[in-house]
């Protein structure tokens, strides 16, 4: 995850969100992989992009395609990644940005094809006009934009068949733990943390959606029941210590050193539920930040968390 402050955190997050939609045609099912998934034939046409040949000099400048790139076994066509890019270890990480990219630096890398999770500066038609392939991988709303995503990536690639496997063992894996939650009278309540100033994720993000899966209820959605924040609103201490979660769950571990002592320490939080009982969770920034494979690990925590909360 990037060091730069929850508040730019936050605001990234919403606004990647946001292009979701209008750039979902970059993503697109509707063009099926030529001669069939599983003959990994090229050309193949993902959305308005066709590639006439598999690419073997790929760029990454999201850490979530990156993470997927090497789940489905492109890592060895991967030749440089952007600076936030830190799992898996072997990614060839330099000092190219996602957040604000740079045409002539990315064009240096000489790349066959370069993944992006946003439009920034609109360099999708900078990298066009250098003839250069580019997929847009915008922020995932719903695990169904993961699996989307992973699918198109494998075409591209030519690893059709290792992506469906990533994506069914992620199905299978989400299955099984949610398959046995328990039966509650009433939903265990939650806040999720992605920086110290406060800044949330309501259910309507693709993070409220996986604590979703757990039969959790989002305290941060009263804050945007309007949308206008776009899913990422930031509370007040006054609203959360009112609101009284039986959870806090810190995505803020590794950016803002953030831990159970450090939440109980803040005016008035010793007396909230999640303080009190010791349910202060730490997450990995990372795996709560991104919506690769790794959202599989994010579900685990919540769910092996919360399963020591008698029904």
């Amino acid at each position: 995850m990037s060091r730069r402050t929850p508040r730019l955190f936050a605001t990234a997050l919403a606004v990647g969100a946001l292009l979701l939609g209008g750039c979902a045609e970059k993503t697109s099912n509707d063009t099926p992989a030529a001669g069939g998934s599983s003959a990994a034939a090229f050309p193949v046409t993902v959305g308005k992009l066709t590639l006439d040949k598999r690419p073997e000099k790929i760029v990454s400048l999201s850490p979530s395609a990156t993470e997927m790139l090497f789940a489905i076994g492109a890592g060895k066509q991967v030749t440089a990644v952007d600076d936030n890019s830190n799992y898996p270890a072997e990614a060839p990480k330099s000092d190219l940005s996602g957040f604000q990219p740079n045409a002539e630096a990315i064009a240096g890398k000489s790349p066959d094809l370069v993944v992006l999770s946003n439009d920034t500066n609109k360099i999708v038609d900078q990298l066009t006009t250098l003839k250069i392939p580019v997929l847009l991988t915008p922020a995932a709303a719903t695990l169904d934009d993961t699996y989307q995503q992973l699918t198109d990536l494998g075409k591209l690639t030519g690893h059709p068949a290792e992506a469906d496997a990533v994506t069914k063992k992620m199905k299978d894996d989400i299955a099984a733990l949610t398959k046995d939650l328990p039966q509650r009278a009433e939903k265990l309540t939650y806040y999720h943390e992605l920086g110290p100033e406060l800044y949330s994720a309501t259910s309507k993000t693709f993070i409220g959606s996986i604590y979703a899966l757990a039969g959790l209820e989002n305290i941060a959605d009263p804050a945007d029941a309007d949308g206008k924040s776009g899913g990422y609103p930031q509370l007040s201490q006054e609203v959360i210590v009112k609101a009284n979660p039986d959870f806090v769950f810190l995505a803020d571990t590794k950016c803002c050193k953030q831990n159970a002592e450090t939440v109980k320490a803040r005016s008035g939080w010793a007396g909230v539920t999640a303080v009190k009982n010791n349910q202060v969770v730490a997450l990995d920034d990372d795996i709560a930040s991104r919506w690769g494979p790794r959202v599989v690990d994010l579900l685990k925590a919540i769910v092996d968390a919360t399963a020591k909360v008698p029904a």
